[in-house]
Parts: C-alpha cells; sequence; structure tokens
C-alpha cells in the first residue's frame, strides 16, 4: 500500500469509519444514518443485491426523509464503469452514496463516491471481507485485472451490518472473512516488527497491535458456532461477535496496522488457474500458512492451527484452494515470484525472497501430504 498525503511515516496514525452498527434489522435504522449527512443518496449495487435490499432501504429513506435514487451496477469495477455511474448521478448530485453488496459492490460505491464528493455509508450482505470498514477500493480492467488501489479521502461514514442478512447468505462466503480476518494478528504483527507502514502513510499504533489479538480471539472463539447459526439462518452471539471481528475489527486491523506475507501472497494465488477464482479470504487462509512457515513457528502451533483449518474447513493446500492436481516447479516459482511484487511483503523482520516463499509453500504442501 503505498503512502499517502494525510501522515509523516514519522507519525503514528489511526483512521476509522465514523459510525458502526451492527445487529439484526439494523437496515432500518440506514435512513437515520444517511440523514445525518444529507438530504438526498443514491443506491449503488448489482441486481441481485438491488432485489435483495432496495426496498428495504426506500423504506428507511423515506421515512427518515431522504431523497434516493438507484444505479444498477455491472459487476466490474473498471474505470469506465465508474464514470457511468457517476454520469447518472451527476444531475441528481447526491450527497451519499450507499454502496451495498459483497467486496466489489462496496467498492464501486466508494469510487462513485469519489468522482462525486459524497459521502459514504456501506451495507453489507456478505461477511466474507473487511471492505465496508475501509476507505480503499480496487480498480480492474476491461480484462479483469488489477489495475490499481485507489483512496477515498476518509473512511466511510457510517458502516450498517444487518446481520439478517450475514445469516442467510452462503456458508462459504462467511468463511472467507474468516480466512481474511485470522490473518491479520500476524500481519500486524509482522508489520509493526519491520517497522512498515500503515494504510495511512504513517506508523501502527498499539491500538491496532491489542484490536488484531482481539479480532484472532474472537474468530477462535466463534467461528464453529457462527457457522453453525448461518447454517440454520439465524443471528446469535457467536454471529454477532465473528461478524464483528471479520468486518470491524479485520478492517481496522489492516488499515492501521498494516499486511504482510498472507496478503502478499494473493498476487501470486491469482495468477495461476485453479487457485485464481478462489474468494480472496481463502487465499488468505492458505497465505497464512506459508507466513508463519516463514517464521519457523513451532509443530504443536502449526498442528493446533491446521486442526481449527479442518475443523470448519479452510484450504491447507493448493488443491483445496482449487488446483486440480500437484502444483508444478513452475506454477509455485510463478506464485513465489509475483508475491514478492505485492509492496507489503516487505512488512517481515527479514529479508524475503522469492527463493524462501517457494521453499515455504513447498513445505506446506509437503505437510498436507502426511
Amino acid at each position: 500500500m503505498s503512502n499517502t498525503p494525510e501522515s509523516s511515516p514519522l507519525l503514528r496514525v489511526f483512521g476509522a469509519p465514523l459510525r458502526y452498527l451492527q445487529g439484526p434489522g439494523a437496515i432500518h435504522q440506514l435512513g437515520a444514518q444517511v440523514a445525518s449527512l444529507a438530504p438526498s443518496a443514491a443506491l449503488i449495487s448489482d441486481r441481485f443485491v438491488l432485489d435483495l435490499v432496495g426496498d428495504r432501504v426506500a423504506a428507511s429513506c423515506k421515512a427518515a426523509g431522504v431523497r434516493l435514487s438507484t444505479c444498477e451496477f455491472s459487476g466490474d469495477i473498471t474505470p469506465a464503469e465508474v464514470q457511468r455511474l457517476a454520469g447518472q448521478l451527476a444531475q441528481d448530485k447526491p450527497g451519499v452514496v450507499i454502496a451495498a453488496g459483497g467486496g466489489k459492490g462496496i467498492d464501486v460505491g466508494k469510487a462513485v463516491a469519489k468522482v462525486l464528493g459524497a459521502h459514504v455509508v456501506t451495507v453489507p450482505t456478505v461477511a466474507s471481507n473487511d471492505a465496508p470498514t475501509s476507505k480503499i477500493f480496487v480498480l480492474y480492467d476491461e480484462q479483469h485485472r488489477l489495475l490499481s488501489v485507489e483512496h477515498m479521502t476518509h473512511n466511510p461514514a457510517a458502516v450498517v451490518v444487518d446481520t439478517d442478512l450475514i445469516a442467510a447468505a452462503p456458508v462459504k462466503l462467511l468463511l472467507a472473512g474468516i480466512g481474511d480476518a485470522l490473518s491479520k494478528k500476524f500481519e500486524v504483527e509482522r508489520c509493526a516488527a519491520a517497522g512498515g507502514l500503515n494504510i495511512y502513510g504513517g506508523l501502527g499504533t498499539q491500538a491496532a497491535l491489542a484490536l488484531a489479538d482481539l479480532s484472532y480471539r474472537s474468530v477462535r472463539e466463534h467461528a464453529e458456532s457462527a457457522i453453525q447459526a448461518v447454517q440454520r439462518g439465524t443471528p446469535d452471539v457467536h454471529l454477532e461477535s465473528l461478524v464483528e471481528a471479520t468486518v470491524l475489527l479485520s478492517g481496522l486491523c489492516f488499515e492501521n496496522g498494516g499486511l504482510s506475507v498472507s496478503h502478499a501472497m494473493t498476487r501470486g494465488l491469482s495468477a495461476i488457474a485453479g487457485t485464481a477464482t478462489s474468494l480472496h479470504g481463502l487465499q488468505v487462509a492458505y497465505g497464512l500458512l506459508v507466513q508463519l512457515t516463514l517464521e519457523e513457528r513451532e509443530p504443536t502451533f502449526m498442528a493446533e492451527l491446521r486442526g481449527f483449518y479442518s475443523r470448519i474447513g479452510l484450504p491447507q493446500d493448493l488443491g483445496e484452494l482449487g488446483l486440480a492436481r500437484a502444483a508444478t516447479d513452475e506454477e509455485i516459482e510463478t506464485i513465489s515470484r509475483l508475491t514478492m511484487t505485492a509492496p507489503h511483503v516487505r512488512n517481515f523482520p527479514t529479508a524475503l525472497s522469492a527463493e524462501r516463499i517457494a521453499l515455504a509453500i513447498r513445505s506446506v504442501e509437503a505437510e498436507r501430504t502426511r
């Protein structure tokens, strides 16, 4: 992640959304949150999500006296799509963009809001990632390749997480959120040890380290029961605690504490047929095993963590991540080489190389076959 002009590398910097609301039926509070920011808003999402939450968003905004318009997102976050959506809203000039859906739906709303100079309120319908709390968004080219990581001026003004929606989403999406959140403790620790910078271009804080530890403990304590809650389709205290970890805590951790090898691995894993289509959080979960191998963690620690992976269904090798056969030397070398191109791979106390990462991958793969 590149530095932003708002800070000096010598300063400790902490950022966050202005307001976070979570619980069953939270979407009914959306209108009041929007009304506190501006009298008009635009809901941006894909057709599936518009059908899922559009009426509830409209009713909540109407009750709060907010004028609402709606734009349908095509599904591809390209500069052209962002400009198309912004063009549709140029005359209305909404003061708030309501970004609803999964990672792409949230990101396109942020991108359009930046063009319009509007506030952002995010409404995640899944807990598969921590995009709802973050100020960054990702753009792709027309061939679906990563184009750039962009920054809003500020984090979202509000995040509204309705856990009735989360409980109704597929378990695999929650599992991706677990994988994404699980790594943050170890990535933030490595970044701090290496003196790396956070998303704001400053040094991490003690708060970031504490939140990363809390996020990990919460995931480990609540994940298994939360998965059962989603299988039942009904939120409970375990799902509430897990969602707070995967959406709020995980987001605060990565922006304020920084990332390391686990997330750097997604650069390589996204380039290999089979693993490329795996959900981001599942790639990160595999990347965590590689990072911990590079850290030379004790065998007992690794065995206990792998047991947790087995119980909930996180991938422990490239086959479980989608590769149909054993990885070739060329594939492992490609993953390792591209991992080294990610800026946060530098957030590690010792110097890494593609060769070291390849050895760690081979170790992870060999461990799974024992």
